[in-house]
């Protein structure tokens, strides 16, 4: 094994015999017997070892994820190209990433709208994110387009309650049981403002780390997955005590 492939381990290992490990001085033979004969003697210490560089994985991410929510607040909260629902003026801004063909975006619906009911002051952001094929695309596409006609919010609705995968047949369905213009949606879902909001939420979400749907950022808090509406409650308190 290669001595950098190494210094991780043996970092760790410092840090649990630092009188015997001093990575930085030995050659890679003497990182290997050291680090062998530690594991000899405490078989633990490679648990131990892992999770120290779990501790430092998660916060070298946590770091990361604070700077990025530092320089990109204003594109997370305050995009005008994003669809905001709730209170526009609200205290708190609640930030979700999401896609139509995600069963946990149609399961978390519930609980947002839970939120949104028992506190007024929640300024809530939707990011259209379609990763889960071309049917999420042409459904997003779809979403932002129906802006146009006024009818995003009662589009949005009756996709998250629709059953099966959102693909071009079911999305225009769904499209003309809400009263859109067929034609007029089909060109409006070519818009340069549709393409630019996908390709922010495809920017933003790489840089947080995040890795599916649905994700929350509720103030300094990043929020993978499906959550309960008593969680989110938690955190907007806590986001609104903080002053975010």
């Amino acid at each position: 094994m290669h001595i950098k492939r190494l210094a991780p381990l043996a970092l760790c290992l410092t840090a649990l015999f630092p009188t015997t490990l001093a990575a930085d001085t030995l050659t890679e033979d003497e990182v290997k017997a050291l680090v062998y004969e530690a594991i000899l003697e405490k078989p633990q210490i490679i648990m131990e070892a892992v999770r120290l560089l779990e501790e430092r994985q998660q916060q070298q991410q946590q770091s990361a994820a604070a700077a990025v929510l530092e320089t990109e607040r204003d594109r997370l909260e305050k995009d005008p190209n994003a669809i905001v629902l709730g209170n526009p003026e609200g205290d708190v801004t609640v930030v979700e990433f999401f896609d139509y063909n995600c069963p946990y975006c149609r399961r978390v619906m519930p609980q947002v709208d839970t939120l949104v009911e028992q506190d007024p002051n929640v300024r809530l952001v939707y990011r259209e994110w379609p990763i889960l094929g071309e049917g999420s695309v042409f459904a997003a596409r779809a979403a932002l387009a129906a802006r146009k006609q006024g009818k995003y919010e009662e589009f949005h609705v009756a996709m998250m309650g629709m059953e099966g995968r959102a693909e071009e047949p079911t999305v225009l369905r769904i499209a003309r049981e809400v009263g859109l213009n067929i034609e007029q949606l089909r060109r409006d879902m070519d818009a340069p403002e549709v393409d630019e909001h996908i390709q922010t939420s495809m920017e933003l979400t790489r840089a947080l780390g995040f890795s599916g749907t649905p994700s929350f950022v509720i103030g300094d808090a990043l929020i993978p997955g499906f959550v309960e509406a008593d969680v989110l409650i938690e955190k907007v308190e806590a986001a609104r005590e903080a002053g975010n």
